[in-house]
C-alpha cells in the first residue's frame, strides 16, 4: 500500500509579522511529523501514532497549531488557516491509514491463531470423544477460555475490514464461518450426536444390564459423563438400576477401570445392597465388577484416615445402638459430680427451662391469661415466671405481688404490691421491664419506677432489682443468688422439686436432645464462638435465656465427649467425615477414584458433602448423585437439604436431569402424591409419569369414629381384599402372595395388624414406621395415624428448637418434611394406598387431600361419605343443619368456625352458593375413583 508522502507547512510573512511568531516548519512523511522551529539545526521528529493530539485552532486568516507528544508541547502560530485545514486532514488520514494497517496486521496474526486454535480444537474434540466418549463441562471451559484469548471475535465486527475479510482465501474463510459459532453450541451438539451414536451402538447392553431395558432418561444419565451430574430421580424410577448401569458402561467402554469406581451409600445395608447388585447385574456380561468399591461414606472415611496417617483409626464403640447416649449419661452423671456450678445449672434447664420453650416475646396472645409458675401461681410476664421459677428450684420462699407493708394508696395511686417479696430477710423485689439503655417499652413505666423507689427510701425498706435487659443476658439470676447469699439467704438447688402439675424432661430425652445438637455442631463444624454467634443474631428475650444456658452446658459436655474419645483413642462419625475431608483437602492423601456415584444424595450432610466435593477436586474427576429432594426425611439426623437443592453452589457448573417415570405406581397416585408435596414451591419440579395398570381405587380415605377402631376397620378391608385375591377379583402378584404394608407414623402403631394373621396365606402383610420404609414397597400400603392432636400426622411433638442454632437453614414453608415424609409413604404402594383418619380429628393432609383432589372418603365397609370440606378453615366438613330459614350447611366445627353455605338443589353432592357475607365460590370436588 502506497504510503502518504506530503509537503510542509510554515508560517506565512504576514502570518508571522501579525502573529510575531517566529520561523518554524512542519512535515508529515511516512507517517513520521518532523517540527523545526526557529533556527534549530536539529528537527524533531515523532511516529504519528506517537502524537497525543493535534489541536487546530482556526482564525479568519491565520491559524494555530498545537502538536502534543507525552507532556511536550508546541505551539505553531502564523500559518494561513487553509495551510492548517490541509495540515489537520493530512495528520488525520495519516493515523487512519496507519490504524487500518495495523487492524490488518492484527486480522491476519489472529486468523492465524484462530486457524491454530480450531485445528487443535477439532483435534482434541475428536480425540476425547473417541477415548473418553462425552464432552465434559471442564472440556468446553478449557476450550472456550483458550477461544477467548485469541481476541479474534471483536476483528470479525470491525467495519474497517470488511474489504480485506472479503479478499481472505478459502481456509481463512472457513475458519471465520466456523469461528461465529459459539463452543457449547457445537460441543451440545456433539454430545447429543454422541448419545445418539452410543444409544444405538450400546443398544444390546442397555437392554441386558438390568432385568428391563433402560429407559431413554437412564439411558441418557448413563452415557453422559459429564464431571458434574444430579440425577434428581422419582420415587420407584429405577435410579439404583441407573447407578448400576453407569458403572457398567464406564467399563464396557473402557472409559474407566473398574478399581477407579466408587459407590457412596449411607448405610451399610445399602452399600452392600449396591455392591452385589453391581456384580449380580455386570458379572454376566463379562465386566470386573468385584474391582468396583460400594462402601459407606463412614467406612471409606476411615479408609482415608488410615492411608493419609499411616494410621487406622477406630470408630468408638459406645457409638451404635444406645450407647453414645449411655455415654452422655455418664459424663453428665460425672459432671454433676464434681461440678457444682454444671449440676445447678443442668438440674435447673431440666426441671425448668427444657419443659417449656418460650415464645420469642414473652407474650400472650390473650394477656390476661399470665403464665404458670413451677410454684402454682400466674404472674404477668416471662420474666417474672423465669425468677419465680428459679427461686423455686432453689428452694427460695417467696410469695408474689404480696401487699406492701405501709398504705400507699392516694389520689393517683393505688396500693402497692412489689413483684416479690422474701419473708426470711423481710426484702422486697423489683422485677423491671427496662432494657439495655433504661427505656421501657411502656408508657409512664418510668415514672412509675421511680414513685417504687421513693417508696422504699422513705420507708426504709429493702428493695432488690433485676431488669429485663439483666435477666435475658444472663446475669440477673446470678447476681440476684449473691444478693440473696449476702442477706442470709441459703440456695439449695433441687432437681427433685417438682413444678406443679409438671414434670422434668425425662433424662434419656435430654440426652438425646444434647446428642443431635452435637451431631450436628459437629458435622457443621461450628465452634462454641460460632454456636453463640448464632444465637445472638437468632434469639432475643427468654428464648436467648434459655438457649444460652443450653450453649453453656452443651460447651462443657462436648469438650468432656471428645476428652472421652481422646482417652479411648477412638473418634465419632462426625470427626470421621470431617477429618477425612481435611486430610483430602489438605493434600495428605490422592483419591485413585475417577467416577464418585453417591446414592440417596438428598441425604447428605455437610460433611458427606464436603468428602465428596474433595473426593472428585481434581481434573477429570467425574461426580455423579442420585437423589430425590421430594424424599427427604432425615433432617434431624443430619441431613441438609439445600446441599441437594444448591448443588451448583457446592459442586460448581452441572449437568441436572430427570428421572421421571416410574416403574412402582400408577398414575393417579403419581398426580396425587406429586401434587400433595409440589405445594411447597422450594422442592425440585418434575412430572412423574407412569404406565403402571391401575386398580382402583389408588388412593382412598377411611374414617373411623374412635381410635379404639383403627385396628378393627384395617382388619376388615384386609379380610375383605384377602376375599378378593381368593375370588380371583384382584390378580396375584406374578407368583407370590399379594403383599401390604402398614405404615406409621410412630413405632406404637404396630399392634394395627393384630388379629390377621389368618389371612397370611395370601396376603403377606407386615409394619413399619414410615421413616423405616423409605426403600421399600409393597402392593398395598395403609396408612394409619392421619389424625390431628398428639402422636397426629403432620406430627405435632416438636423437637427442641434450639436444634436450629446447630442445624442448617429451617425452611420456610410449614411442615415440609412431614409433608415429603406423607409422600414417601403414599409412593410405597404399587397399586393401592388406604389412609385412615378419625371422624373429627383428620389431619390437614387428608383435608387438602379432599378439598384440592377430590380423593374418595369412606367409612369403615367402604361407603362413600359426603366430603364437602370448610372452604374458610380447611379443617371442618360442611353438615347439614337445620335453622330458622330451613336447612344449610354448617362447618362441623361450629362454633369455633361459624361458616356457613345454603343448600341449593337436591344433588348426592350438593351445589352451594355463600350466605350473608361471605363471598367466597366454592365448587364441591370431584372423586377421585
Amino acid at each position: 500500500m502506497t504510503k502518504h508522502a506530503l509537503p510542509t507547512w510554515q508560517p506565512s510573512a504576514w502570518g508571522k509579522a501579525f502573529t510575531k511568531s517566529g520561523d518554524w516548519q512542519l512535515a508529515l512523511h511516512d507517517d513520521i511529523v518532523t517540527v523545526t522551529v526557529g533556527g534549530d539545526t536539529t528537527a524533531t521528529a515523532t511516529a504519528v501514532e506517537d502524537v497525543s493530539t493535534v489541536v487546530v485552532t482556526r482564525g479568519l486568516f491565520w491559524s494555530r497549531i498545537d502538536v502534543q507528544v507525552g507532556e511536550r508541547g508546541t505551539r505553531l502560530r502564523g500559518i494561513r488557516s487553509t495551510d492548517a485545514a490541509a495540515f489537520d486532514q493530512a495528520f488525520t488520514a495519516s493515523r487512519q491509514s496507519l490504524y487500518l494497517r495495523q487492524l490488518i496486521a492484527e486480522f491476519d496474526a489472529a486468523a492465524y491463531q484462530a486457524t491454530l486454535w480450531l485445528n487443535s480444537f477439532t483435534a482434541a474434540l475428536s480425540q476425547h470423544l473417541q477415548t473418553k466418549g462425552w464432552l465434559t463441562t471442564e472440556f468446553s471451559t478449557d476450550w472456550a477460555a483458550r477461544k477467548t484469548a485469541v481476541g479474534f471475535c471483536h476483528l470479525l465486527d470491525e467495519s474497517l475490514l470488511r474489504s480485506h475479510i472479503a479478499e481472505q482465501t478459502a481456509g481463512i474463510a472457513d475458519t471465520i464461518a466456523l469461528w461465529a459459532e459459539d463452543v457449547l453450541d457445537v460441543i451440545a451438539r456433539e454430545n447429543q450426536n454422541h448419545l445418539e451414536s452410543e444409544t444405538d451402538e450400546c443398544r444390546e447392553f442397555f437392554e441386558s444390564v438390568e432385568s428391563s431395558p433402560l429407559t431413554p432418561e437412564q439411558t441418557r444419565a448413563v452415557i453422559c459423563f459429564d464431571n458434574r451430574m444430579l440425577v434428581v430421580a422419582s420415587a420407584g424410577s429405577g435410579k439404583t438400576s441407573t447407578m448400576v448401569a453407569k458403572a457398567g458402561y464406564a467399563l464396557h467402554r473402557n472409559l474407566i477401570p473398574a478399581d477407579k469406581i466408587l459407590m457412596l451409600a449411607f448405610n451399610k445395608e445399602a452399600a452392600k445392597q449396591l455392591q452385589q447388585r453391581t456384580r449380580d447385574r455386570l458379572g454376566p456380561l463379562g465386566l470386573d465388577a468385584d474391582k468396583v468399591v460400594a462402601r459407606t461414606f463412614h467406612a471409606f472415611g476411615l479408609e482415608i484416615i488410615g492411608q493419609a496417617t499411616g494410621r487406622k483409626s477406630s470408630l468408638a464403640p459406645w457409638l451404635d445402638g444406645g450407647g453414645d447416649i449411655e455415654q452422655l449419661g455418664l459424663i453428665v452423671d460425672r459432671l454433676r459430680a464434681t461440678d457444682v456450678v454444671f449440676r445447678s445449672e443442668w438440674d435447673f434447664f431440666r426441671a425448668v427451662l427444657a419443659p417449656d420453650y418460650p415464645d420469642d416475646d414473652g407474650a400472650k396472645s390473650d394477656p390476661g391469661e399470665g403464665f404458670k409458675t413451677s410454684q402454682g401461681e400466674t404472674v404477668k410476664s416471662a420474666g417474672e415466671r423465669m425468677i419465680a421459677d428459679w427461686l423455686f428450684f432453689n428452694g427460695v420462699d417467696y410469695v408474689y405481688e404480696q401487699r406492701y407493708e405501709i398504705e400507699t394508696v392516694d389520689a393517683e395511686h393505688a396500693q402497692y404490691r412489689p413483684d416479690f417479696f422474701y419473708p426470711a430477710i423481710h426484702a422486697y423485689h423489683e422485677h423491671w421491664a427496662i432494657d439495655a439503655d433504661g427505656l421501657s417499652p411502656f408508657e409512664d413505666y418510668l415514672d412509675g419506677v421511680a414513685w417504687k423507689r421513693r417508696i422504699h427510701r422513705s420507708n426504709g425498706t429493702t428493695l432488690l432489682e433485676t431488669t429485663m435487659a439483666e435477666l435475658w443476658g444472663g446475669n440477673a439470676l446470678t447476681n440476684l443468688g449473691h444478693e440473696l447469699t449476702e442477706r442470709g439467704i441459703t440456695l439449695q438447688p433441687d432437681a427433685g422439686r417438682l413444678a406443679v402439675g409438671q414434670k422434668p424432661v425425662e433424662n434419656a430425652l435430654l440426652l438425646g436432645t444434647f446428642r443431635t445438637f452435637l451431631l450436628h455442631a459437629k458435622s457443621n463444624c461450628l465452634t462454641d464462638e460460632q454456636l453463640s454467634a448464632r444465637l445472638a443474631e437468632q434469639a432475643h428475650g427468654p428464648v436467648r435465656y434459655r438457649d444460652a444456658s443450653f450453649l453453656r452446658l452443651f460447651a462443657v459436655i462436648r469438650r468432656e465427649w471428645n476428652e472421652k474419645l481422646r482417652a479411648d483413642d477412638c473418634i465419632d462419625f462426625e470427626d470421621m467425615l470431617t477429618l477425612a475431608a481435611q486430610h483430602l483437602e489438605n493434600g495428605d492423601w490422592e483419591s485413585p477414584y475417577e467416577l464418585v456415584m453417591v446414592d440417596e444424595f438428598q441425604d447428605a450432610s455437610f460433611a458427606r458433602a464436603r468428602l465428596a466435593r474433595a473426593l472428585v477436586d481434581a481434573p477429570g474427576r467425574h461426580l455423579f448423585a442420585v437423589g430425590d429432594d421430594w424424599q427427604s426425611i432425615n433432617r434431624f439426623a443430619g441431613a441438609d437439604l439445600s446441599v441437594m437443592t444448591g448443588f451448583e453452589s457446592w459442586f460448581g457448573p452441572s449437568d441436572i436431569m430427570r428421572l421421571e417415570r416410574t416403574f412402582r405406581f400408577p398414575q393417579s397416585i403419581a398426580d396425587v402424591s406429586s401434587t400433595l408435596v409440589l405445594q411447597n414451591p422450594a422442592q425440585i419440579t418434575k412430572s412423574v409419569v407412569s404406565s403402571t395398570a391401575e386398580f382402583a381405587p389408588t388412593v382412598e380415605i377411611m374414617t373411623l369414629q374412635a381410635d379404639k377402631a383403627v385396628a378393627a376397620g384395617i382388619r376388615h378391608r384386609l379380610t375383605e381384599l384377602h376375599g378378593r385375591v381368593a375370588s380371583g377379583a384382584i390378580p396375584s402378584a406374578n407368583g407370590r402372595k399379594v403383599s401390604v404394608l402398614v405404615l406409621g407414623r410412630y413405632r406404637h402403631q404396630s399392634s394395627y395388624l393384630d388379629g390377621c394373621k389368618h389371612l397370611s396365606d395370601l396376603l403377606e402383610m407386615s409394619f413399619t414406621t414410615i421413616h423405616a420404609s423409605k426403600g421399600g414397597e409393597a402392593d398395598y400400603v395403609v396408612i394409619a395415624g392421619l389424625v390431628s392432636g398428639k402422636w397426629g400426622f403432620p406430627s405435632t411433638i416438636p423437637n427442641d428448637p434450639v436444634l436450629r442454632l446447630a442445624m442448617p437453614q429451617a425452611e420456610e414453608f410449614p411442615k415440609a418434611e412431614e409433608r415429603r415424609l406423607f409422600y414417601v409413604a403414599l409412593t410405597r404402594a404399587r397399586r393401592s394406598a388406604l389412609l385412615v383418619t378419625i371422624d373429627k380429628r383428620e389431619s390437614r393432609f387428608v383435608m387438602e387431600l379432599i378439598r384440592d383432589q377430590g380423593v374418595l372418603r369412606t367409612n369403615a365397609i367402604g361407603e362413600e361419605l359426603k366430603s364437602i370440606v370448610c372452604p374458610r378453615c380447611g379443617r371442618g366438613f360442611m353438615v347439614e343443619r337445620t335453622g330458622k330459614r330451613g336447612p344449610f350447611l354448617g362447618c362441623a366445627r361450629y362454633p369455633r368456625c361459624k361458616t356457613t353455605l345454603a343448600l341449593d338443589g337436591s344433588e348426592s353432592v350438593p351445589v352451594v352458593k355463600p350466605v350473608g357475607a361471605y363471598r367466597k365460590p366454592f365448587t364441591p370436588h370431584r372423586r377421585n375413583r
